[in-house]
């Protein structure tokens, strides 16, 4: 009887086991200096991102609605002002490397993504005309798994703008003019895609032993972004 129990118990661990050893996670760490060098990276080798900017986001279809009785008057002024003269105004966003001693770069705090964005633009202000700007956005990147699309993808969310010699003053019309170009270029964001990190290994004179990504879960860590990656074992 004793040694039917040991057996028995024998065999329950060797399951276990064994079943552990068809499936393992891995994670894969990006650090704040890989982000860098990809960053420097792409501008050197190529020009700096420029997007149109949407003008819907700063002037919704439902602001003539806004005053009672009639339309309000800062879209009767886009309306009357931006038609002819400034319709060679192109009015569009520069992601630049640096501006100002500020780099466009991504880092690692308290559990969230910081992403500063350095940039230079031209927007066709109402009754003014073409106008140059630049400076930084403070902004950051939400990471979801889409599982319709077995993908980690990222939003990037502008929360403030800092526009150079102004005070502050342009801030929001400029913030709302780069989210809504960044949500039409950009957002969302590809970083990891399951199909991607599934790989096979031959097995010398038996066949080969497939690595299939089953699941994708981001932890923003001090200095790093860890995607810990899980894995089924299936021969074939």
């Amino acid at each position: 009887m004793r040694s039917k129990l040991v057996f028995l118990i024998l065999a329950i661990i060797l399951f276990v086991t064994s079943a552990r050893a068809q499936r393992a996670e891995v994670t894969i760490s990006l650090s704040e200096q890989f982000f860098d060098a990809l960053l420097d990276s792409v501008f050197y080798n190529f020009d700096p991102p420029e997007f149109s900017m949407a003008r819907a986001e700063t002037f919704p279809d439902d602001a003539e609605t806004a005053f009672v009785g009639g339309p309000s008057l800062s879209w009767l002024i886009h309306k009357t002002s931006v038609a002819e003269p400034q319709a060679q105004c192109v009015e569009s966003i520069k992601i630049l490397r640096e501006m100002r001693g500020v780099r466009t770069t991504v880092r690692f705090r308290e559990g969230k993504i910081y992403v500063p964005l350095a940039f230079s633009g031209n927007y066709a202000a109402p009754l003014v005309g073409c106008i140059e700007f630049a400076g930084w956005a403070e902004s950051n990147i939400d990471l979801e798994f889409d599982p319709n699309t077995q993908r980690l993808i990222g939003r990037i969310k502008v929360l403030n703008v800092n526009l150079n010699g102004t005070g502050g003053v342009g801030g929001l019309v400029v913030a709302r003019l780069i989210q809504g170009a960044i949500d039409k270029k950009i957002n969302p964001v590809d970083i990891l895609s399951l199909d991607k990190v599934s790989f096979a290994v031959p097995v010398q004179r038996s066949g080969t032993l497939r690595l299939r990504a089953v699941s994708i879960k981001p932890e923003v860590g001090a200095g790093a972004l860890n995607v810990r990656v899980g894995y089924d074992f299936v021969k074939g």
